[in-house]
């Protein structure tokens, strides 16, 4: 109920309720007035001691001399009239009421009917939904079923492994038999594992439109309350709806919230959360049979689950949701342009080229950004112009163009940029240079865009030329202006915490071997690390920091030497970036060739297509033509 109505109904019934106090009040003074018999009155009368009277109906209602008021019930006397005038007493008459019965039936029973409605009112509000005291217990699960707009496994791309596993679900569901011939069971869990905005509550919309059974929904944050015992209850409560409706779904969206690793943290005592996933733990695979009821549940934080929550028998399959590839990310943007009008230039390969790392939430926010930017501009349709600008957007910030800007600091920001493009292009094995701008966006004052190589390790080498490359704007500014600024903050933040990682994870020291000293940083528990033994002694720590300095010493001499070999591109580029404020990759590349036309330079990073890849794409010699200019 609407509370302004619920609030009204409460008003309306103390009103009442005041009224028929009122009503009993005034009618106990009526009856305590004196009554008197006919003769009497007559006497009184003749007596003169009855000062005035009023008639109503068969009734007379009189005052004496002293005030005193009394009642008469008067029959038909015709001499009546006649005596009291003769008396002196002065005479008032009312006409008689008529009290409809019906009136007179809700008057009687006016004050048991709003017994009854206050005592049942209230009974509600203890029993209803919500928040109320005898509903503290009962589970928050939504029954997903005949959405408005149903998502199903059409509109999800990019997760294709993903998608295979859990329609596998999805035909169990409709089809056990085919699958339980062979002694095999159906899964009781599937965990899907990610990323932040990869899509996994997406899938878990899919599953909810493509199958053909009940589904469940609840967040891990519903079931933990400030009353003890309120979390247990709601699993069993949520459990027992889905054995009614089984073969059913019961899909936990963020189940990191109620099931963290166990005896975490500093003290001890009795904690709601352990007690609810310890109901839950026991509901999913104890003593009871839940057969036809599977649990999907999502997290982008696998490591903060407790280990028995991830046994089999359990979470049977642990589902890893990835970042799309650049495949992925294609049949994501071709997805979110179905809803949007877009231009025959929109050409959703070059689009998935220049956005790798990026997650499918943020594909379709640059939809989304795009769609605003054309509609701001008045346009029919979405350009790929304002693709290009909402990636930029959405990458690297808004633009400021209202910024005022020193002249000196621009000169700064252009060597700063250019120094880390050109570190990049000389060494091999780099990522590819996408854009330089000098614009400001966001809070940086400038960006070098690179386009990552998507692969699953890198080498050491590889990793070095990276942290030269980090060095290469702090190097620049050294070598032009012998100065150094703030604005390399960032970069010897990452280059810092590369090099560690080098030394303490992935064993790329000599002095040191392949030995791992990161155990105490994968302790995301406060309390734990506190009783775990150190990693290393002191001495093997002072090594760790004098390797980790090293690597950090060569690295920066290395961009150094490449910088100062090369200090005539640096000055062009500069000159060109404070003239345009934004060069391509293409540009940098003709500029370089152009002074030093018998340098090699290395590959850029794009990604190649078998033949029979490119003839499935949309305008393949024009997408041939963007390969060249990336």
């Amino acid at each position: 109920m609407n509370p302004f109505y619920k609030n009204m109904a409460l008003w309306l019934v103390i009103i009442l309720m005041m009224m028929m106090l009122f009503k009993i009040f005034n009618q106990n003074q009526q009856v305590s007035e004196t009554t008197l018999n006919y003769s009497d009155f007559i006497t009184m009368v003749e007596r003169k001691r009855v000062a005035s009277v009023i008639i109503q109906d068969k009734n007379l209602f009189g005052t004496d001399l002293n005030g005193t008021r009394f009642k008469v019930y008067s029959p038909e006397d015709s001499e009546l009239i006649k005596i009291l005038r003769k008396n002196g007493v002065a005479i008032k008459a009312k006409p008689p009421t008529e009290t409809p019965w019906l009136v007179s039936v809700l008057v009687s029973w006016v004050p048991m009917i709003l017994l009854i409605g206050v005592w049942v009112f209230f009974m509600k509000q203890m029993q209803g939904g919500g928040g109320k005291a005898i509903s503290f217990g009962k589970s928050r699960a939504k029954l997903l079923s005949d959405q408005a707009e149903k998502v199903t496994f059409k509109d999800v791309a990019g997760i294709e492994e993903a998608k295979e596993e859990l329609e596998e679900i999805i035909d169990f569901l409709k089809d056990p038999k085919r699958f339980t011939r062979l002694g095999g069971r159906i899964p009781k869990g599937v965990l899907l594992m990610g990323s932040p905005g990869t899509g996994k509550t997406l899938l878990a919309r899919a599953i909810s439109g493509e199958a053909d059974v009940p589904f469940f929904s609840i967040s891990g944050s519903d079931f933990v309350e400030m009353f003890v015992g309120v979390g247990a209850s709601r699993v069993r409560d949520l459990f027992n709806q889905g054995k009614k409706n089984a073969p059913c779904i019961i899909f936990i969206d963020e189940i990191d919230a109620v099931g963290r690793h166990r005896g975490a943290g500093l003290g001890g005592g009795h904690d709601e959360r352990e007690q609810t996933l310890n109901q839950l733990l026991v509901e999913m695979d104890g003593f009871t049979s839940n057969e036809g009821v599977i649990l999907i549940a999502a997290t982008n934080r696998p490591d903060v689950l407790d280990p028995a929550l991830l046994r089999p028998g359990r979470f049977d399959r642990q589902v890893f949701v990835s970042l799309p590839d650049i495949k992925g990310r294609e049949k994501i943007f071709l997805v979110h342009m179905k809803k949007t009008p877009v231009d025959a230039d929109v050409n959703a390969l070059i689009l998935a080229k220049g956005t790798p790392g990026f997650s499918g939430a943020d594909l379709e926010n640059i939809v989304n950004e795009a769609a605003l930017l054309a509609a701001k501009t008045n346009q029919e349709k979405v350009r790929m112009k304002d693709f290009e600008e909402a990636k930029d957007k959405v990458y690297m910030g808004l633009e400021r163009k209202s910024k005022v800007i020193k002249e000196e600091d621009r000169k700064i920001t252009a060597y700063h940029e250019g120094g880390h493009a050109l570190v990049a292009r000389f060494l091999p094995e780099t990522d590819a240079v996408n854009k330089i701008t000098i614009i400001p966006r966001g809070k940086a004052a400038g960006i070098t865009w690179f386009l990552p190589e998507e692969r699953d390790f890198k080498f050491k080498d590889q990793l070095e030329n990276d942290l030269s490359v980090a060095f290469g704007g702090r190097v620049a500014e050294q070598l032009i202006f012998n100065r150094i600024s703030t604005g390399a903050s960032n970069d010897i933040k990452q280059a810092t915490e590369l090099a560690q990682k080098m030394v303490r994870n992935w064993g790329m020291s000599e002095k040191l071997g392949p030995m791992s000293f990161s155990h105490s940083e994968d302790q995301i528990f406060l309390g734990r690390e506190i009783t775990k033994p150190k990693d290393c002694s002191e001495e093997t720590a002072k090594l760790i920091d004098s390797e980790v300095r090293r690597i950090i010493k060569e690295s920066y001499a290395q961009a150094e030497k490449l910088l100062s070999e090369n200090i005539d591109i640096l000055h062009k580029l500069a000159e060109l970036l404070l003239e345009k404020e934004t060069v391509l990759g293409k540009e940098l590349d003709d500029l370089i060739m152009t002074m030093r036309p018998d340098i090699k330079l290395s590959s850029l990073s794009i990604p190649s297509f078998s033949k029979d890849e490119k003839e499935k794409e949309p305008d393949s010699k024009k997408d041939n033509e963007e390969n060249k200019t990336i």
